[in-house]
């Protein structure tokens, strides 16, 4: 983007000096000062590049939010202007009040509009900039949510049929993880910058980036659920608190804990499974492998067998902290 902005703010520079330069020969009284007018128009113009510096990160909702201020602002001021307070006095004073009046009323519109921008497409609906996308159904998701890699697994397949919402607090966040002086910290970050990496890989899913920004660290989970609120979108968290708290203000929530858990299979005595085996268990010639949603399977006389994916047949199945515990015996090939 800067390698496409730096030859364009450049042209822009050298035209506004070529207009002071030109503004000479259409004003007489300045035929003599070509070189003072082209260092005005350079000063003019790299101000404005300035300026479009500092107004990086600036989004077109904060541009649209700007417009409909000042023309709430605009409106106000002109009723109050012309109502029959101002009807009578000194000419001078009435110009003086009004300009105060349009002054202060586009400034306090203008700064509300700014402070409430994630209710824009509240006041103004459909305000999304794309008409077919309205009805799409929305996801906000979290930086627990992005840490926890499964995301990314849970989209591959398909079954994620509404467009994915990353909150651009959420992405600061995750930076600011990554950048933790904490190794642990640090991995939790980068493998939720690299789930973020994954996710804009996949053909098939709709991901969109929300310009929506926090203050205070401490306000993200509370934007998360507004947000989810004001876009009536629903929330994927693996937050427990997050999830109650959205709970609490009507905003649906989607756990990958527990579709996790929706998705472990029921597994019944006499059931034949594959199994890879890890380890020796704590009795004789017991060994100990794990089912793809972690449950922990003992297998009698089977300690020969570690380090083999073999067959076994379920002889029991306890719950347990963790969640099942299965006892099977090997099946002899």
């Amino acid at each position: 983007m800067n390698k496409t902005l730096l030859p364009i703010r450049i042209f822009f520079v050298a035209l506004c000096a070529a207009a002071a330069w030109l503004v000479c020969y259409a004003v007489r009284d300045w035929d003599d000062h070509h070189t003072l007018a082209v260092f005005v128009g350079l000063a003019i113009g790299n101000l404005v590049v300035l300026i479009d510096i500092m107004l990086k990160g600036f989004s077109l909702r904060g541009l649209s939010a700007i417009t409909f201020g000042l023309a709430v602002g605009t409106v106000i001021s002109y009723m109050i202007s012309n109502s029959p307070l101002l009807e009578k006095g000194d000419d001078q004073i009435i110009f003086l009040v009004r300009l105060a009046l349009f002054v202060i009323c586009t400034y306090l519109a203008t700064v509300i509009a700014l402070r409430g921008k994630d209710e824009f497409n509240l006041v103004i609906p459909y305000v999304r900039f794309v008409p077919q996308e309205v009805e799409a159904p929305l996801v906000v998701v979290d930086s627990g949510a992005l840490i926890d890699g499964r995301i990314v697994r849970v989209s591959e397949t398909g079954f994620m049929g509404a467009a994915l919402v990353i909150p651009r607090f959420v992405l600061n966040e995750l930076q600011s993880i990554a950048d933790s002086r904490d190794p642990h910290m640090q991995a939790r970050g980068r493998r939720g910058l690299e789930a973020l990496g994954q996710l804009r890989k996949i053909k098939n899913i709709d991901l969109r980036i929300n310009e929506s920004d926090v203050s205070k660290r401490e306000d993200i989970d509370a934007k998360l659920v507004f947000l989810a609120q004001s876009m009536r979108a629903k929330l994927l968290t693996s937050n427990y608190n997050l999830a109650k708290m959205a709970e609490f203000h009507g905003v649906p929530s989607l756990s990958l804990n527990t579709l996790g858990k929706a998705l472990r299979p029921e597994l019944v005595t006499g059931e034949i499974l594959e199994v890879e085996l890890t380890k020796s268990g704590k009795e004789e010639g017991q060994a100990i492998g794990y089912l793809d949603d972690n449950s922990l399977v003992v297998v009698n006389g089977a300690r020969a067998h570690i380090g083999r994916v073999v067959e076994v047949e379920i002889v029991s199945v306890l719950p347990s902290s963790a969640g099942k515990m299965v006892f099977a015996r090997l099946i002899e090939s």
